[in-house]
């Protein structure tokens, strides 16, 4: 399992956390120097229901729009992005050798056998050409127009993340405008006290517009790519 992702998506929720209920007052040349806050209440001023409905189901709502078939396959993009060395150049290089003193031993044709063992499918299909006697360069054709296939689904499904990403902070923005919108219509007349609050609940949105996207949506996209540049160069390699 990539624990490192998980450690660091917690850290980043830890780090926001502590910065909203722990202050720290700086007193230069007086003792102590630091004085520390600690607040939890000040966790409810980030809550508002309003804000999270713009933002999260704004943003899921263009994502799913812009990508109908491929936000079905949601789950398995975490499966993926979480598993760890799927793909290991070493161990694929270690393969090659493998095959290369069978086929030099006991010729093409013994290496059906080991074709068929091959859980990675791509692996597979090359060395059933080879042992089908195809001509070489027909066979690098084959399987490079598969990476490039393959790349480009791949890219694709980054992507996705990439217009989440995107999205977030526009629909934070947008929720801001609204709050702000409101705010001033109940201006005339209105109790001064309340413009302080009604700030605050505005740029809520913002706040979750920006942790959406920097904290979920670019992690997840940039994992993703970490995964794709590791199959393709197991199958250049191939």
């Amino acid at each position: 399992m990539n624990v490192v992702y998980l450690i660091g998506i917690v850290l980043a929720v830890v780090f926001t956390v502590f910065g909203i209920i722990v202050g720290i007052k700086i007193n230069p040349g007086q003792t102590p120097m630091f004085e520390f806050t600690f607040d939890p209440n000040t966790l409810w001023n980030f809550v508002d229901v309003s804000s999270v409905l713009i933002v999260l189901g704004g943003t899921l709502a263009v994502v799913i729009a812009c990508y109908p078939k491929l936000a079905r396959s949601i789950p398995s993009h975490i499966k993926i992005m979480l598993r760890v060395k799927a793909f290991d150049p070493t161990a694929y290089v270690e393969q090659l050798v493998e095959l290369a003193q069978i086929a030099r031993k006991n010729g093409l044709l013994a290496l059906e056998e080991k074709a068929n063992e091959q859980p990675d499918p791509f692996f597979k299909q090359a060395i059933m050409l080879i042992v089908d006697a195809n001509d070489p360069d027909r066979v690098r054709s084959i399987l490079e127009n598969d990476i490039e296939q393959t790349s480009a689904r791949h890219q694709e499904v980054v992507a996705m993340y990439e217009r989440g990403s995107n999205a977030a902070p526009a629909f934070g923005m947008i929720g801001t405008l609204i709050g702000l919108i409101n705010m001033l219509k109940g201006l005339d007349g209105a109790d001064m006290d309340s413009l302080g609050p009604n700030m605050s609940v505005a740029l809520v949105t913002t706040f979750y517009g920006s942790f959406l996207a920097h904290v979920i949506f670019n992690p997840i996209a940039a994992n993703l790519t970490a995964r794709d540049e590791e199959e393709i160069l197991c199958r250049q390699i191939v």
